[in-house]
Parts: structure tokens; C-alpha cells; sequence
């Protein structure tokens, strides 16, 4: 028998871990990992039509349009790098979006399996981005609890100064959030309707990485095995 492409998205809210999870999942299923800046860059590199005219818009500074991006989408989810599925990331993000990929999906003969929710305390998800610090030639992150570094406010690498970004305070955070919430909440009971919710709990314990990766792992499998 044929197997299935495995087709999954992962919500989450601002810091809720979905990059560093998104890795493990992309690793065990050899599936893509797609954001909608992805899908764009994919477009515009290999030149076509949509990409070209993507690429007019973000020159411009400009939004780039629902149905454009809807194209775009379609073109990269129906290329043969997904062929064995893909993992989408921060798309959809209205239900405008949700219901664009609906039919992306029915015209290129592909369901999903799953849409993993990172469902993760907004007490801790503030806590993440307050006390963090970045080395900005490096990327490298810090936390003031969860990853101290080894001198005050220093790179432990290079010994370089560390930064706090202005938005990574409290009152920045809670209006993030509630962003993500107000759009995230109407995508996920829709998602939920279609029987295609795995909602990972992660508010009754304090889960390491490992856990939560075998958490969402031990959901995605589930709904393989009951398609």
C-alpha cells in the first residue's frame, strides 16, 4: 500500500517552543518545514510568476496580498520536495488563511493529519521572554533563570555584551498574545470540528524538551494510525 504524505501544522503561541520542536518533528517523519516567509523565498528563487510578483510587493514594503500568498502556497505544498508531506509553521494565521488552505489541499489531493497546539500557561510563556538576553552577532539566547550566562550580561563565547530587546517585556508579550489568541482560537475550533485537533497539555506539568517532543509524537502517531 501506498504510504501517505504526513501533513501537519504546529500552533503555538510567541514563545510556546514551536522551532525547536518543529526540528525533531521535520527529523523523524522526512517531512519539509515550511513558514509562509519560506514559501515566499522558495517562490521567488525559482523565479515564477507568483514569486515575481511577491517579490514587487515586499520591495515595496507592502503586505503581500491573501490570494497571492494563497498561490504561492499551493505551488510549494504541490512541488516534489513535499511529496512525502510537510509541516507548516505560522501559516495559517486568519481563517481567511485556514479556509485558503482548505482548498489548496482538496485541488492537490492531500489531507491533513494533524494540527499540533502548543497549549503552554501564559504565565511561563512571559517568564521565557522576559528574562531573555541575546548576543546579536550570534543568535545565541540566554535566559536570567533558565540559562544564565557564565558572567553577567556577557557572551560566554566571545565575552561580547549581551542585549535585552526592547520588545521582550511584560506588557509587549500580553499584547502578542492576545493577537495570537483572538485570530489562533477561531483556526483551532474549526480545526477541531474536522476531528484534526491534537491539543499537547502542557499546563499541568512542568515538561522538559524531551518530554514534549515524545508528547507530540505519541498525538501524530495516533492520528496516523486512525486515518
Amino acid at each position: 500500500m501506498e504510504k501517505k504524505p504526513i501533513c501537519l501544522i504546529i500552533f503555538g503561541p510567541p514563545a510556546a517552543g514551536k522551532g525547536t520542536q518543529s526540528a525533531k518533528i521535520k527529523e523523524k517523519y522526512q517531512i519539509r518545514h515550511l513558514s509562509t516567509g519560506d514559501m515566499l523565498r522558495e517562490s521567488i528563487a525559482n523565479k515564477t510568476k507568483l514569486g515575481e510578483t511577491a517579490e514587487e510587493y515586499m520591495n515595496a514594503g507592502k503586505l503581500v496580498p491573501d490570494d497571492l500568498v494563497k498561490g504561492i502556497v499551493e505551488e510549494v505544498l504541490n512541488s516534489p520536495s513535499c511529496a512525502n508531506g510537510f509541516l507548516l509553521d505560522g501559516y495559517p494565521r486568519t481563517m481567511r488563511q485556514a479556509q485558503d488552505l482548505d482548498e489548496i489541499l482538496s485541488q492537490i489531493g492531500k489531507k491533513l493529519t494533524a494540527v499540533i497546539n502548543l497549549d503552554v500557561p501564559q504565565k511561563k510563556l512571559i517568564e521565557r521572554v522576559v528574562g531573555r538576553m541575546i548576543h546579536p552577532p550570534s543568535g545565541r539566547i540566554y535566559h536570567k533563570i533558565f540559562k544564565p550566562p557564565k558572567v553577567p550580561m556577557k557572551d560566554d563565547i566571545t565575552g561580547e555584551d549581551l542585549i535585552i530587546r526592547k520588545d521582550d517585556t511584560e506588557e509587549v508579550m500580553k499584547s502578542r498574545l492576545q493577537n495570537y489568541f483572538d485570530q489562533a482560537n477561531k483556526i483551532l475550533e474549526h480545526y477541531k470540528k474536522e476531528n484534526l485537533l491534537t491539543n499537547i497539555d502542557l499546563k499541568e506539568k512542568d515538561y522538559n524538551f524531551d518530554e514534549v517532543t515524545q508528547l507530540i509524537f505519541t498525538e501524530v502517531e495516533k492520528m496516523i494510525n486512525n486515518q
